[in-house]
């Protein structure tokens, strides 16, 4: 068994069953009928509550045990989810397929971080959002959450792989209070971004 697969091998959803505060206060983002991946996803609290919103939403994650329970609290809430087995260091992200992408405490190893990003620019459809709110180093400081390697956390530099491919609309770093389920709880150093994918009239101007 995976260390995610024991870690969310427990009736309890370590995160909790709520959406995370910064997905929610984007809710103008999400409009019925959008299709949204959800990578990272864990129990599929986000994935949800976006399906309750009248979104088509695919979840991925490394943990059966997490899709498992992700897919029962969909039923649980009357909705339903398209949940995938994904190694994101080994995924195959499709072309133009999302028209937003989410991830919420998604951290990787560098070599991986790099290859998701590339996989997320490839899979927005132009005008597409890639929203997603993390850890950042300062993190450590507080210990409410998170990887306790700092090789793991973020900087705000990170999101600049994105200049030539989106815009950015939000990039945020701070501290906020965060209560999600057991493993999330107090003060937390996060950084915010949002970023639009770029349409082809603008790449081509560009």
């Amino acid at each position: 068994m995976s260390t995610w697969d024991q870690r969310f091998d427990t009736d309890e959803y370590v995160y909790g069953e709520e959406p995370n505060e910064f997905v929610k206060q984007q809710a103008h983002l999400f409009k019925k009928g959008m299709t949204v991946l959800a990578i990272a996803e864990g129990e599929g609290r986000n994935a949800v509550w976006l399906a309750e919103q009248g979104l088509h939403v695919e979840m991925w994650d490394y943990s059966q045990v997490g899709l498992d329970k992700a897919t029962r609290l969909a039923e649980r809430r009357g909705v339903t989810l398209q949940t995938r087995l994904v190694d994101l260091a080994e995924a195959n992200w499709p072309e133009q397929a999302y028209d937003a992408v989410l991830c919420i405490y998604g951290h990787f190893p560098k070599e991986v971080k790099t290859a998701v990003f590339t996989g997320i620019t490839r899979a927005l459809k132009p005008g597409g959002y890639f929203v997603t709110e993390v850890y950042s180093e300062e993190q450590l400081a507080y210990g409410t959450g998170g990887p306790k390697e700092k090789t793991l956390l973020y900087t705000a530099h990170d999101f600049s792989t994105f200049t030539g491919s989106l815009n950015t609309c939000r990039l945020f770093e701070g501290v906020v209070e965060r209560h999600e389920g057991i493993l999330h709880q107090g003060t937390s150093a996060i950084i915010q971004y949002i970023g639009q994918k770029r349409t082809n009239i603008e790449s081509s101007e560009s």
